[in-house]
This record gives C-alpha cells, sequence and structure tokens, in this order.
C-alpha cells in the first residue's frame, strides 16, 4: 500500500496543530477535513476516501486511552465532591453514580482522544508519517 496521498488544495489542509487535532476529535479525516476517520468505534479507515491518506501508519497505541483517563479524572473530580457534600444521598448510590458517569465519559471521550493522537501524529510527522509530515505539506514550519 503506497504511503502517499492524492494532492489537494493548500486551502483544504489544516494551517495549524489545533486545526489538525480539532479535524480528529471530530472523526474526521485530520488531513482535508472531508469524510470520517473512522470504520468502527476505535478502527481509523485505512485510507481516506476523498484525499487516500493512508492511516494505518498511525501508531496510537495506549496514549488515548491515557488522555481519556486523564479528562476522566479532572472531570469527575468536582462531580464526586459536589455529591460527597450530599448527606441525604447514601454512599452506596453515590458510588454507584459516580461509576456509571465515569465510566460513560471515558468511553465517550476515547474515539476523540484517539482521533486528536492520529492528527498529532500526522501533523508533526511522527512513526509512520515520517518524512510526509502535515505541517510540511501544508508549509507551516
Amino acid at each position: 500500500m503506497p504511503d502517499s496521498a492524492i494532492p489537494i488544495a493548500p486551502t483544504a489542509l489544516p494551517h495549524s496543530l489545533g486545526a489538525a487535532l480539532w479535524r480528529g476529535v471530530r472523526g474526521q479525516c485530520p488531513r482535508c477535513g472531508g469524510t470520517h476517520l473512522f470504520a468502527r468505534f476505535l478502527k481509523p479507515v485505512e485510507r481516506c476516501r476523498m484525499c487516500g491518506q493512508n492511516w494505518t501508519l498511525h501508531s496510537a497505541d495506549d496514549f488515548p486511552p491515557y488522555v481519556s483517563i486523564l479528562l476522566t479524572g479532572h472531570i469527575m473530580a468536582p462531580v464526586i465532591i459536589a455529591l460527597g457534600l450530599h448527606e441525604a444521598l447514601p454512599m452506596w448510590a453515590m458510588m454507584l453514580v459516580v461509576a456509571a458517569m465515569a465510566l460513560v465519559l471515558l468511553i465517550a471521550l476515547l474515539q476523540p482522544a484517539k482521533g486528536a493522537i492520529i492528527g498529532l501524529q500526522w501533523w508533526l510527522g511522527l512513526h509512520g508519517f515520517a518524512g510526509h509530515a502535515g505541517k510540511k505539506e501544508a508549509g507551516v514550519s
């Protein structure tokens, strides 16, 4: 499978790291933003249907779960504190609510975190994208 993608108009490329990350967070192709990045929940498409970018080159590995866990912990901490201040709520009910909220939040943040990590790797030319960095293609130093 060739690593090169179809040349696209410079206006379609993201012009900052933030734009590439935001496309990944939304589940869009970080390169063109024109189609879905994921074929299934956490499996990226092999190639973008619009620009032909090969997304099998990424190496996100364990970093998206770490990001998801970190964000979940920071979001849940004030919720846990607020629930702990209500003495009318039994401890078992509070723990049940907290566990359910944390699980839902963790799963909800996992795909956006993976999309952002893939966008980050593409933009910086890390791992399989070495030599094909998005910032070089967009003309950003």
